[in-house]
């Protein structure tokens, strides 16, 4: 439906980073972005602040289109979200599951195969 995220937020991007040391030079000293890294289950990654956007810095090689992210913030309803993607053809590569927040999230592909992201975060609804 043309109004499916009409509610949603684009709220963080991903880039994958060759080096998260060079990456947080270049947002927090450079650009002066308020940044921090952050110990999570896979290893250190960073957060930079640019607005409302939350930049996720995370060390990991990519291949083309595969970064950056774009993450929209449901507030809730992302299983009827993702049916609704399901119905349109579009390609799902990650379906709903848990984030490493507690809440849900999906990855899906634009036309050109690059990477979007759905988020909802802990205690929404689903539908």
């Amino acid at each position: 439906s043309p109004t499916m995220l009409a509610s949603a937020r684009l709220e963080t991007i991903v880039l994958f980073v060759a080096s998260l040391d060079r990456s947080l030079r270049f947002y927090r000293d450079t650009l002066g972005l308020a940044a921090e890294v952050i110990d999570s289950h896979d290893g250190a990654i960073a957060t930079a602040s640019a607005g409302p956007v939350t930049l996720v810095l995370i060390p990991r090689p990519a291949r083309a289109g595969e970064s950056p992210v774009l993450v929209f913030e449901l507030p809730g309803g992302i299983d009827d979200c993702a049916e609704a993607l399901a119905r349109h053809g579009v390609e799902i590569v990650v379906p709903v599951s848990e984030a490493p927040d507690g809440g849900l999230t999906l990855d899906f592909l634009d036309p050109d195969g690059s990477v979007l992201s759905l988020h909802q975060p802990a205690g929404a609804p689903r539908r």
